[in-house]
């Protein structure tokens, strides 16, 4: 039964950045991460269409709570997705559509993300507007860091540049690898290895300075 307890929005809002990061963490929405990262513009879009449709689902969910039935919920929550994915869809397609067309499916299987769905049963479904907007937030924010941080190792070592921008210099022989799917599975795993390493020295840390 949907509940107003749980974690307070500052909680919430700061989980999903670091702590409950969905990309190092949680591993979730792994396929559009390793997708469009291969340079920034692609993965800032996608970044900013999860965002879109995070928050509206999140928000809408949290208004309906109390109206949901349990073996109706996830299917209210796919519907609401949809609804949110298909304005920004269309909006991408009528106002950038280059970026629309490199996304590709991308954006319409935003639907089934991993991420969307877990955020409206684990927090929007069980507590008030206002935390659900900061989850929402905050695993937004833990996303972009998530595809940003893959997105600037392969455009840079792949291509040289950072936003279509040059900043290696002329000798660069660029990694071409980077900018296809292997190079996105190896720049995940070197990524996700060190948050993990970084993560295990802090915990390591902790007991020693208690």
């Amino acid at each position: 039964m949907p509940n107003s307890d749980g974690p307070t929005p500052l909680e919430r809002f700061l989980g999903g950045i670091l702590p409950e990061n969905p990309t190092y963490r949680q591993i979730l929405g792994i396929c559009p991460t390793l997708a469009v990262s291969n340079n920034m513009k692609s993965a800032m879009t996608m970044v900013g269409a999860v965002a879109f449709v995070m928050i509206g689902s999140n928000i809408m969910t949290s208004l309906i709570r109390k109206l949901l039935k349990p073996h109706l919920r996830i299917l209210v929550f796919v519907l609401t997705i949809a609804s949110f994915v298909t304005i920004a869809d269309k909006f991408l397609a009528a106002y950038f559509y280059t970026m629309s067309k490199q996304l590709g499916p991308y954006v319409p299987l935003i639907i089934v993300n991993c991420i969307i769905i877990a955020r409206c049963e684990v927090c929007a479904a069980r507590q008030g507007v206002l935390a659900s907007t900061a989850d929402a937030i905050g695993q937004t924010l833990g996303f972009a860091l998530g595809l940003a941080s893959i997105g600037t190792f392969r455009e840079i070592l792949g291509s040289g540049t950072w936003f279509d921008l040059r900043v290696m210099p002329s000798w660069w022989v660029n990694w071409s690898i980077m900018i296809q799917p292997p190079g996105a599975f190896i720049t995940l795993g070197l990524l996700m290895g060190a948050a993990n390493w970084i993560g295990s020295r802090k915990r390591k840390r902790t007991p020693a300075a208690a």
